[in-house]
């Protein structure tokens, strides 16, 4: 994955290299922001509609205040330049960071939503189901808290970030994340399910996992290729007592799980969800 030779900062395409923050910077700070992790194919953004939805109910509930100008059509225009700036319009993974400015804790200078957005290639391997199952554990160093903020995709990302750490540490690919009463929430990157006689579970979002873009067609579309899915809770026995599990995010669609500590899964039902759910998405670009 090539890095991102330009960069979006309000509106501005200009040399990565040049971009600089405030130590005073409440984002650097306190992670005060959040941000949207999305996908470009053939020049077009996948399930665009899906993530501004996401977008500006995170501004709205973390206090921003929107300009009249900055709207979903303005966002859309400025990640397309930034992907055709860097030659990235085939196949690309977008960042979309908003940031409060500078500022205290109890006095920020404004609300502005500071906007900034890279771009970086993609191997089109990211469009294929993983051949190789994922190895996966359970990190126990951060718990996930079910509250109003927890949902966001937040520029806090401290908890995620030292599992990614402990994931590289311990020789795996991703790890699951609990919450505070020792259910799964989500994993590092990730929404989280199972497959279990035939029906698919995944955490309702109060267990405090991620409102991710792909659980959410997951949840709508599922029925329309004859499953069953089930927002609901489950421990760690219910993840070692499934038939299947796969993981979730917008950029690879999802990513079937091979072993979960001692345990082995097949992929019979994530190969279908695969070829009718998200072949289909990447093909409408």
């Amino acid at each position: 994955m090539s890095s991102s030779i330009y960069i979006s900062q309000n509106g501005q395409v200009i040399k990565d290299s040049a971009f600089q923050i405030s130590p005073n910077n409440r984002s650097f700070r306190y992670g005060d922001g959040c941000f949207e992790t999305m996908k470009v194919i053939k020049g077009q953004l996948l399930l665009g509609d899906y993530h501004f939805d996401r977008l500006f109910a995170s501004l709205s509930l973390l206090h921003f205040e929107v300009p009249k100008y900055f709207t979903r059509e303005y966002l859309l225009e400025n990640i397309l330049n930034l992907v055709k700036k860097n030659h990235h319009q085939k196949l690309a993974r977008i960042r979309l960071v908003i940031y409060r400015g500078n500022g205290g804790l109890y006095d920020p200078e404004n609300h502005f939503p500071n906007c900034l957005i890279q771009s970086w290639e993609l191997n089109p391997a990211n469009n294929v189901l993983n051949e190789n199952g994922l190895i996966t554990d359970v990190f126990m160093g951060a718990k996930k808290v079910g509250d109003d903020y927890s949902a966001i995709k937040s520029n806090n990302y401290l908890g995620y970030a030292m599992a990614a750490l402990w994931v590289k540490q311990q020789k795996l690919n991703d790890a699951f994340l609990l919450n505070a009463f020792e259910r799964v929430a989500d994993a590092t990157i990730a929404n989280v399910f199972i497959i279990k006689d035939g029906i698919i579970k995944t955490p309702i979002l109060t267990e405090g996992g991620i409102n991710g873009i792909m659980r959410k067609v997951l949840i709508e579309r599922v029925s329309t290729i004859g499953m069953q899915i089930e927002e609901t809770t489950f421990s760690v026995e219910d993840l070692l007592d499934a038939d299947e599990l796969f993981l979730s995010n917008s950029i690879y669609g999802i990513r079937w799980v091979k072993q979960f500590k001692n345990k082995t899964f097949n992929n019979e039902k994530s190969k279908l969800i695969h070829k009718k759910i998200i072949i289909p998405i990447n093909s409408l670009a």
